[in-house]
């Protein structure tokens, strides 16, 4: 097998853009600017409210349009629209991947191995109804009589991080329940969560789609042990709802079937809130509000479907964060949601993007020819600000950031929401046009510096600008907006995979480390001898936990 490819290999980058690539590393950003009046309204993209600013990146209309004729070269339309079509895209499992149909708005048939699964959806969503409804009403009653009133949500992975981001993102309003949630092994998490609450009150939604997941395995039980300790052992099933495809393995646990709402094989987990994993945003907020989150993400279906590549913000989104890590070079990707209610979204996004598309070979299983997923991290705005930005901006390393602002504030402090946004707008300018040396000179020359010390200044002072960013700016952050930004990011996901050639949809990577835990696990709790494959490194690390163990029994 040949080599990793290095930083700047563009063996993958046809000729064209490869060449457009190595002229725009040359150019300032501002420069840009100064040669086409009209490159912000060419350069920018609007869907309604939304707008969409990537005048800022390293890239210019001439090579954009090379872009989106690369996109349609490589059947980028031809594999949106098998996705949507429910096409066995996911081609290392044989399934498609069919998250889009948990929001389509009309039951149109959409068939998987010859039936229809609309259905099954629509009746898993009147489930979902019923129970938020019930659960707002009183009317979901515990073991001891009383109406249950609290939740808590265990699950990992996708099972976890798209329904928190979500509970969390939304407004709370005066009925929201209140809703936990908990996916580390660690059980401090399941600790922290269970300290403020009743067990005659909680409901736990345990979400595996095959019921096995280590994590979500070890902290239910432990929740079922903790309402068994305070509640009569027969009645201790009232308090679990299953969300699975393993009905059996729920039974087993003691959940009864009336409380296992499905997940199907071809929705992956990362691509799951829309399903009955995200009924925890529905008991939260309402169904109406998940609901409303469903209509958004599908909106933006509609558009990514039926939008022209260069103007369909999924594909432009995509080929932008494709040129900067094939044609550029960029081994990281930074995004800063202005906005502290989208805290968790960079976590989310990373799973998105690096489970999806965190690979190295192709979707027939040759090594890809270039960079796939970036690195991809972030944290809000403005506390970012006083992280890391300072590397942004005098850093040696150059990474290209995607601001996401919401514009109008869901509360009642609107001074601080354009404070907010300000500087959003600001960084982004800042990013662009850095602080020069001579502006610095005649600055710190006024003030009295003089000689050495004057040069030592404006060294320590002065930043490069030069730094590619976009600005989505949404018009405020509610259930709809927020529907339509995560489905955004998920067909985004989907277009990068296809200019890379890769399977977006399984995760093979995952597994092994799952596997590999399973023997290590009867080492260290049941003192198991380990084989005799096992590398000295993993064998030391074993051997040092036993002792610790052993000093403080």
């Amino acid at each position: 097998m040949r080599a990793s490819p290095t930083l700047f290999d563009m063996s993958s980058v046809p000729d064209l853009i490869a060449g457009a690539a190595r002229a725009l590393r040359r150019e300032r950003l501002i420069d840009l600017f100064a040669n086409d009046r009209s490159r912000v309204p060419r350069m920018t993209l609007e869907w309604g409210d939304w707008r969409v600013d990537f005048s800022k990146e390293r890239l210019t209309p001439d090579a954009l349009a090379l872009l989106v004729a690369h996109a349609e070269a490589s059947n980028v339309p031809h594999w949106v629209a098998a996705l949507f079509a429910g096409e066995k895209i996911n081609l290392s499992e044989g399934r498609p991947a069919l998250h889009t149909a948990l929001r389509q708005r009309n039951d149109t048939p959409l068939l998987v191995d010859g039936r229809d699964v609309i259905p099954d959806i629509r009746a898993t969503q009147s489930r979902m109804r019923d129970i938020s409804q019930t659960m707002h009403e009183g009317g979901r009653i515990g073991a001891t009589g009383l109406p249950l009133n609290s939740v808590v949500h265990i699950g990992i992975g996708g099972s976890d991080l798209g329904p928190r981001l979500v509970c969390d993102a939304i407004s709370a309003g005066p009925r929201a329940i209140d809703v936990s949630f908990v996916s580390n092994v660690d059980p401090e998490h399941l600790s922290r969560a269970l300290a403020d609450r009743d067990p005659a009150t909680t409901l736990f939604i345990v979400v595996s789609k095959t019921f096995t997941t280590q994590e979500t395995l070890a902290n239910a039980l432990s929740a079922r042990g903790w309402l068994s300790a305070a509640l009569p052992p027969s009645d201790v099933g009232r308090h679990f709802i299953g969300v699975t495809a393993n009905v059996a393995a729920a039974a087993e646990f003691g959940i009864v079937r009336d409380n296992v709402l499905p997940m199907w094989d071809w929705v992956g987990g990362r691509y799951s809130l829309w399903s009955a994993v995200g009924l925890s945003i529905a008991i939260r907020h309402g169904y109406e509000t998940f609901d409303e989150l469903l209509a958004g993400a599908a909106a933006m279906d509609a558009h990514v479907r039926e939008t022209p590549a260069a103007k369909n913000l999924a594909i432009v989104l995509g080929l932008i964060g494709w040129w900067n890590a094939c044609a550029l070079g960029h081994t990281q990707r930074i995004v800063v949601p202005y906005a502290q209610a989208l805290a968790r979204l960079p976590a989310f996004l990373q799973q998105l993007t690096l489970e999806s598309n965190g690979k190295r070979v192709t979707r027939d299983g040759a090594p890809v020819d270039g960079p796939t997923a970036p690195a991809l991290w972030g944290h809000t705005g403005t506390d970012g600000q006083h992280a890391f930005f300072q590397w942004l901006h005098q850093g040696t390393h150059e990474v290209p950031v995607e601001f996401i602002v919401p514009v109008r504030a869901t509360h009642s402090l609107g001074d601080q929401q354009t404070l907010l946004v300000a500087n959003a707008v600001a960084q982004s300018q800042a990013l662009l046009v850095g602080r020069r040396g001579d502006e610095l000179r005649r600055e710190l020359a006024q003030q009295g510096s003089r000689g050495a010390a004057l040069e030592a200044a404006i060294a320590a002072r002065e930043c490069p600008g030069n730094r590619a960013s976009t600005t989505l700016l949404l018009p405020k952050l509610d259930a709809h907006n927020l529907g339509a930004l995560l489905a955004l990011y998920e067909h985004r996901t989907f277009v990068e995979s296809i200019l890379t050639g890769i399977n977006a949809f399984d995760q093979w990577g995952v597994e092994l480390g799952k596997s590999l835990a399973k023997p290590i696990v009867a080492a260290l709790a049941e003192n198991r001898p380990l084989s005799d494959s096992t590398d000295p490194s993993t064998r030391a690390l074993i051997e040092h936990v036993r002792a610790l163990k052993r000093t403080s029994a």
